[in-house]
């Protein structure tokens, strides 16, 4: 290759040494030419010379004679994939001369490409916008621009390989929803050949604005349980609006609000209810999301029963002994606990309830017994018999008094026998004399 590259000026130098016939010249047509990359050209050498002249081209370029005349040849160079200078040559006698031709290739980027937009970037917040260019040429013909719909946010030529291209704007909320693009443009028309352009995917733009303020929460701070309450999460200057998602939840229950949008102002109403068994502070939480942040609200919230006295808790029937150390109990619940007391229907007197003391006799009776907080009030009646020693006696003396009665019953048949035997024996002995004495005087 090197040397058939150097053949063509050893024949210019000796042409210039030896004599020769006067005004002898080559030239080429095209002088120049711009064609696709892989493309083909035809290229004519000519010879200006008053005899029959000796005529080729040097090049590394497949080629092919396809015509020839007097002082003329023409080729056809194809698979051309480079900026390329074959060279034609002439001898006309002794002398040689020689022309060469420019051949450009063109082609155009294989990738242009925008990198990836945030998925949602804020607004007043600057967005760096990345294009990316592998390949195409003539590179001092070609250029890059970033676009914002046909806006031109830059323009810039295509450097290196890859070229890359950035723009920077500030992003705003006119800007959401609108399409950036990466475009390039090879511009050939001063070779006659017109303006391509290569333009990547669109990417589209979602701008946001999220208060840094958290959303506001109404609802009752004192919950019943088993009742349903209304919980009501809102915020205002959201952008846009309607793609923010809001997350309500008491503790690890998670409420199902209904959602309602209104220019830059979300409104979301859940209803809450709690279940026995979760009394006391729990925390509500409303959590409005979007764009890639998210602002939060937490809050406080008692969760309460009603007052409730129940059998197993507080029995409807006491019988205690006089002068046993006792603690009467009438235990209430709910919450917050409720206070209990129990008052006699009769005099009103109060009974000792949760102390340990001994039991008197005086505390028999119907007592109503209540249960109060703040939450409300429910009653119940509890008896409370107290068994004492004068009821005692009155068994003894009954058993006393009965076993007199069957003494003195015992008694009294003793005698009655006794009696009935003495005179039976009395009357057994009188007849006896009767009987001894009627022996005696017979005759």
């Amino acid at each position: 290759m090197a040397t058939r590259s150097l053949l063509p000026a050893l024949l210019v130098l000796l042409g210039a040494l030896l004599p020769g016939s006067g005004g002898a010249g080559t030239s080429v047509q095209p002088p120049e030419a711009t064609i696709p990359r892989g493309g083909s050209v035809v290229v004519t050498c000519s010879a200006t010379c008053d005899q029959n002249a000796t005529l080729g081209l040097e090049t590394p370029l497949t080629k092919k004679q396809i015509n020839q005349g007097q002082n003329w040849v023409t080729y056809e160079l194809s698979g051309i994939q480079e900026n390329s200078t074959p060279l034609c040559f002439s001898n006309c006698g002794a002398r040689q001369t020689q022309a060469s031709v420019s051949l450009t290739v063109y082609w155009f980027p294989v990738s242009v490409e925008l990198a990836p937009l945030p998925q949602w970037h804020p607004v007043g917040e600057n967005l760096t916008l990345h294009c990316q260019v592998e390949g195409g040429a003539p590179r001092s013909h070609l250029s890059v621009m970033l676009l914002q719909g046909e806006k031109v946010l830059a323009q810039q030529p295509a450097v290196g390989e890859p070229a890359e291209v950035t723009a920077t704007v500030l992003a705003g909320r006119d800007d959401h929803g609108t399409n950036f693009s990466c475009r390039t443009e090879l511009d050939l028309r001063t070779q006659g050949l017109g303006l391509f352009q290569n333009r990547s995917i669109p990417r589209k733009l979602q701008t946001f604005v999220l208060p840094k303020i958290g959303p506001r929460l109404a609802t009752p701070r004192i919950m019943e349980v088993g009742t349903h309450w209304p919980v009501n999460c809102s915020l205002d200057g959201l952008f846009p609006v309607s793609e923010a998602q809001v997350h309500l939840a008491l503790e690890d229950q998670r409420l199902e609000p209904t959602v309602k949008y209104s220019k830059d102002t979300l409104w979301a109403t859940a209803w809450a209810k709690v279940n026995a068994g979760e009394e006391g502070a729990q925390q509500l939480r409303c959590t409005v999301m979007l764009g890639n942040q998210s602002q939060r609200t937490a809050e406080k919230v008692t969760v309460y029963n009603g007052p409730r006295l129940d059998e197993s808790d507080c029995p409807g029937n006491w019988t205690v002994q006089e002068g046993s150390q006792q603690t009467l109990k009438c235990q209430a619940w709910g919450n917050p606990v409720p206070k209990v007391n129990c008052h006699r229907i009769d005099d009103g007197a109060s009974l000792p309830i949760g102390v340990l003391r001994p039991v008197m006799r005086n505390i028999s009776g119907t007592y109503k017994c209540r249960a109060i907080s703040p939450r409300g009030e429910v009653t119940r009646e509890v008896v409370v018999n107290v068994n004492y020693h004068h009821q005692n006696n009155i068994v003894v003396i009954v058993l006393v008094a009965a076993a007199v009665i069957l003494a003195t019953v015992g008694t009294a048949a003793y005698f009655y026998n006794r009696q009935r035997k003495i005179r039976e024996y009395k009357l057994r002995k009188a007849q006896e004399t009767y009987n001894n004495m009627k022996l005696n005087t017979s005759p």
